[in-house]
């Protein structure tokens, strides 16, 4: 939804962040992606260890280097197929990373259903990207839903840094898999 309405419009904005932070040097986008999935881990572990509010900190300086490096690619002329797939992959990484912090605190807590709720939300979560995938695959469309990446990682970080995680565990839980059927049902109407 976020993607679809605001598009590559915020490219002169994050450009201009990018410029504060790195000057006049252009670094490889692949670099930000990577760097951007390193910082995953921190959230991962903040997380997992109670911080909630550090990993909602880290989690925003990550997506704002996922956000980065896409614009960063454009501005160059440095887009590539294997940046494009490298993004896409580190991206995976980066969100069940997230939901394994999430995941482990619930769990540390004795949680069970929180933990069960955070399960059912990284399956969603793993699920979207892969439904996109197959479709394309076939050669239809998918861009549709209601949870893409951008409006997962909002949802994360109202929860970590307001201290709703429980809330938006069970957002995510029940959205993404929402999002999913959506997928389904909108390949299966391009193949009618």
């Amino acid at each position: 939804m976020i993607s679809a309405k605001i598009g590559h419009s915020l490219d002169p904005l994050i450009l201009k962040l990018y410029r504060l932070f790195f000057r006049r040097y252009i670094i490889n986008p692949n670099i930000l992606t990577v760097c951007g999935a390193v910082l995953s881990i921190g959230v991962c572990c903040a997380v997992a260890w109670g911080h909630l509010a550090l990993g909602g900190v880290v989690l925003l300086v990550s997506g704002a280097l996922d956000l980065m490096d896409g614009a960063l690619a454009r501005s160059s002329d440095q887009v590539t197929p294997f940046g494009g797939f490298l993004d896409s992959v580190l991206d995976r990484y980066s969100d069940l990373l997230v939901m394994c912090g999430v995941l482990v605190y619930f769990m540390k807590q004795g949680d069970s259903l929180l933990s069960t709720v955070s399960f059912v939300a990284a399956i969603g979560i793993a699920i979207i990207p892969y439904a996109k995938a197959r479709a394309e695959a076939a050669s239809l469309s998918c861009n549709t839903g209601l949870l893409e990446r951008p409006e997962r990682v909002v949802i994360l970080l109202i929860g970590l840094l307001c201290n709703l995680l429980p809330y938006a565990a069970f957002a995510l839980a029940v959205l993404t898999h929402v999002t999913v059927l959506q997928r389904i049902l909108y390949v299966k109407r391009q193949i009618r």
